[in-house]
């Protein structure tokens, strides 16, 4: 019998026992519940468990993903080429949405001026670098029936006239430029001039109306308006108000500082007018 005790059998039976013993005492301090044999082996094989459900779930989801992966693909493309289309759209009816009220906005040009010919709305789509005349690019050019000199204005007054006419495009001299003389008329008291641009007003938006009668009644906010007397622009279309009046510089006449109605600098919708009564005359001058 002392031979038993000796033997690795008996050993690793009192292991397994002091083990037990050990779990079963661990259980009855920490909640004073005993737990049975079949309690421990599941307190040992539950973590496993548990990890071995992670890793399975872990491994199923990779093994899905590569199995999918061009099915996966293909969708993925299919949704960006829908989300590409829906912007695409989406830019297309804001453009239209642009134009229509542009449009809108010129209907009141024709209501006021029935002989002249519109062009569709035209969108700056560039400006001059580092000129202080504020001349700039519009998207339209002779394929919209536009030419040399034609005058440019918004629903607000007169903008300038082409200087430059390509197929799809078109440069635009502003009424802030020297290079553009206009005939004048203030229509509340019937003071003439011209109204040019001047580089000492330009950087503020303004140009000046000159040649104006030395014992003129023009005053501060006097309407000025195209007096059709060149006849490069039709007559009786806004250009801006008075500011202030000054006897030039020989005492022989006066000039006025003029705060164009179209904000010149920011202008970004014109429309040009491809022909009006009388402008023929004007271009043989």
């Amino acid at each position: 019998m002392s031979e038993f005790f000796k033997t690795f059998k008996f050993k690793l039976i009192v292991c397994i026992l002091a083990l037990l013993a050990g779990f079963m005492l661990c259980s009855a301090l920490s909640d004073g519940t005993p737990f049975s044999g079949t309690e421990f082996v599941n307190r040992i094989t539950n973590p496993v468990k548990e990890y071995a459900s992670s890793a399975s779930g872990f491994v199923g989801e990779k093994l899905d993903a590569l199995v999918n992966a061009s099915e996966y693909k293909d969708e993925n493309e299919k949704l960006r080429t829908e989300i590409a289309k829906l912007r695409q759209d989406l830019t297309d009816y804001e453009n239209k949405k642009n134009e229509l009220d542009e449009l809108q906005k010129f209907i009141g040009i024709k209501e006021e001026h029935e002989d002249v010919v519109l062009s569709n709305p035209c969108t700056v789509i560039s400006r001059t670098a580092n000129d202080p005349y504020a001349s700039f690019v519009i998207d339209r050019g002779s394929e919209d029936d536009i030419s040399l000199y034609d005058p440019v204005v918004t629903s607000e007054g007169i903008v300038g006239i082409i200087t430059e006419v390509a197929e799809t495009y078109s440069t635009v001299e502003t009424v802030l430029s020297p290079d553009i003389a206009i005939g004048a008329i203030c229509r509340q008291t019937n003071d003439t001039g011209i109204v040019q641009g001047n580089i000492k007003y330009a950087r503020d938006g303004k140009c000046e109306m000159i040649y104006i009668d030395r014992e003129n009644r023009l005053e501060e906010g006097s309407i000025i308006t195209t007096s059709g007397a060149s006849g490069r622009f039709p007559k009786d279309f806004l250009i801006g108000s008075v500011e202030y009046t000054e006897a030039d510089e020989s005492g022989l006449s006066s000039y006025a500082v003029i705060k164009p109605y179209v904000d010149i600098q920011k202008v970004s919708s014109v429309m040009v007018i491809t022909a009006f009564n009388g402008q023929e005359a004007g271009n043989a001058d």
